[in-house]
């Protein structure tokens, strides 16, 4: 009895695997379907084959040579090994100049790591320990300015405009005394981006956008395009599950969109020499978080949309203020405290950050959960609302 009562369960058991491995096959079968559909129908129409390549081309050349931005507010942090009234005279400069904002005072330049990777400061400050005794003897006194590159306008600006406070500092200093000796000098070392060029840090955040245009476009208009044609009543009454017509209408614009990103790196790290200090696994990884939540919103917006062109308002609505919010152009840290926390809301926020990060510093995954976190929040609260809106519009 008990070896027949084994068999019998070990039969039913392969019953189960059998049925519950049909049902794979069949849903993987139905999805390649899915996904053939909606590649032949993009990729036939020659001006969507066109918008494939022509503008992650032309958005890598043109922000490559031409992109450029303005300094605004400067976080900067302190680190004095003097505790002179030299240093303090000098620092209180800095403090009124009305361009930088101190945010954070520190013991050692060894702290300094951790606030430029989290991008809490864009400059310090670090005056050393015989600055005023250097300064009393008549000999050249440094100061030593350290940017964060990877924001690198701003950080040529910054040492720039640093290096004008002390020398407005040091000229007053010597009237005051009647001296002519016992100069300061600025040493400014710019982290990441050695020779703060610009196309450093717009070129990597153009990876990231790239895919953020072409997914939200393709997604959007991936059930709107059906129900425009008329082919939507026909795709709902097919074998395939409103579940399974989801994920073919997600993953074709994800798989352009990572040609897309790979195209911009290539330009990038090949055309202009750009040094790629990350992982590829990374970098990729990041992408794909990134694009699974650009979908979830793209399938929304085509969910209660009954034709393309009320996609297009819809996407002109919502692109501008994610891209303006971005950091792509001006750092977030520069933008009103209303509109960072606004920024929490916006996928490609998070994804420039962890692509500049992996590309210029090297940023592993285990650094980057502050960006990966959110996306996947993202992803998982856009991505099953899209499916709720999908269902309960088609039935």
């Amino acid at each position: 009895m008990d070896d027949d009562d084994g068999r019998s369960k070990k039969g039913w058991m392969m019953t189960m695997a059998g049925l519950w491995q049909e049902k794979l096959v069949v849903f993987v079968r139905r999805l390649l379907f899915m996904c053939q559909k909606e590649l032949l129908t993009t990729l036939k129409d020659k001006r969507m084959r066109a918008m494939m390549v022509v503008p992650a081309l032309m958005q890598g050349f043109l922000f490559g040579y031409a992109a450029s931005y303005n300094l605004d507010n400067v976080p900067y942090a302190v680190v004095d090994e003097s505790h002179s009234e030299a240093s303090r005279s000098l620092l209180g400069h800095f403090a009124g100049s009305g361009c930088f904002q101190q945010a954070a005072y520190l013991t050692s330049p060894h702290e300094l790591g951790s606030l430029i990777d989290s991008e809490q400061i864009i400059m310090a400050v670090v005056i050393p320990r015989d600055f005023e005794q250097k300064l009393q003897r008549g000999e050249l006194a440094e100061v030593q300015v350290i940017a964060d590159g990877r924001n690198s306008s701003v950080a040529g600006m910054a040492t720039g405009y640093a290096g004008q406070v002390v020398a407005a500092w040091n000229r007053e200093r010597l009237a005051e005394a009647g001296l002519t000796g016992g100069q300061v000098e600025v040493r400014s070392r710019t982290w990441f981006n050695p020779n703060q060029i610009t196309r450093w840090i717009f070129s990597p955040g153009l990876i990231a956008m790239i895919a953020f245009v072409q997914v939200l476009l393709l997604a959007g208009m991936s059930i709107a395009r059906e129900r425009e044609q008329g082919t939507f009543d026909q795709l709902m009454v097919t074998p395939l599950s409103p579940a399974e017509i989801l994920l073919g209408k997600a993953v074709p614009p994800m798989l352009i969109g990572l040609v897309q990103s790979t195209i911009l790196f290539c330009i990038a790290r090949f055309w202009f020499q750009i040094p790629f200090a990350g992982s590829l696994v990374t970098l990729y990884l990041a992408l794909i978080l990134f694009i699974f939540s650009l979908i979830g919103v793209g399938l929304m917006i085509s969910a209660i949309s009954d034709s393309m062109q009320q996609v297009m308002v819809y996407l002109m609505v919502l692109m501008m203020p994610m891209v303006l919010l971005s950091g792509l152009a001006t750092p977030v840290i520069n933008m009103p405290d209303v509109l960072q926390y606004a920024t929490y809301a916006d996928p490609l926020r998070f994804a420039v950050d962890a692509v500049r990060r992996i590309y210029l510093e090297g940023a592993a995954a285990g650094e980057l959960l502050g960006d990966f976190v959110p996306l996947l929040i993202i992803a998982a609260v856009t991505l099953p609302l899209s499916g709720w809106l999908f269902y309960n519009k088609s039935v």
